[in-house]
């Protein structure tokens, strides 16, 4: 398998802990591509020109992460990042989409920020910032709820709050989320996490 790839991303880090955690990081080929540059390679598999993007050993393509992912899971044999049936898989959905929705808003006010200072619009910024404070603030009312099951959902939301962490630090969003903060740290011990922080491209 080979994976397109940038070590900022978030949505790459999700698959990169996936595929480490199921055992198939070492069967995938990591390719570094710039997204934004739209790189023919990268869209020659994937009209978007977004990643992360999968071809299969059959040569077939796989985007977006949450797509990917799933296929993911579905060639190993140990137990589930997501459960088949139930309750659970919607549970597990669900806290993916809020855990990506966070990211999607956060990422917004990160690119208005790269927009020239005339063109920012702060009422803008205001709206995603109060998405994502509203999406942190369910995920602590709630993270006593998720249990010890190793899912997509907490590899979901690890993932966000390690990107806000990379990319908006001064926001802090630990202040009175002590649940969530000491999920947080302690989850970032493992070695997926550890092995996976993002980075800007050198």
């Amino acid at each position: 398998m080979k994976l397109y790839y940038s070590t900022t991303s978030p949505f790459v880090r999700k698959v990169n802990i996936l595929a480490i955690e199921v055992g198939l990081d070492k069967q995938i080929e990591w390719v570094t591509t710039n997204p934004w540059q739209a790189e023919d390679n990268l869209t020659a598999e994937n009209p978007l020109s977004k990643i992360p993007t999968l071809i299969t050993d059959n040569g077939k393509v796989i985007y977006d992460s949450r797509v990917i992912c799933e296929y993911l899971d579905s060639l190993h044999g140990g137990n589930k990042m997501i459960p088949a049936e139930g309750e659970a898989r919607w549970q597990v959905l669900r806290l993916q989409a809020l855990a990506d929705g966070i990211l999607e808003a956060g990422i917004l006010r990160f690119l208005e920020r790269k927009r020239s200072v005339e063109q920012q619009s702060e009422d803008f910024d205001n709206m995603q910032k109060y998405s994502v404070a509203r999406g942190l603030n369910y995920l602590e009312s709630t993270v006593s709820d998720w249990g010890s099951n190793l899912d997509l959902g907490v590899l979901s939301v690890a993932c966000t709050l390690g990107w806000l962490d990379f990319r908006f630090a001064d926001d802090n969003w630990r202040a009175n989320r002590s649940k969530l903060t000491d999920w947080y740290e302690s989850f970032s011990k493992r070695p997926s996490m550890i092995n996976t922080v993002p980075t800007e491209p050198t």
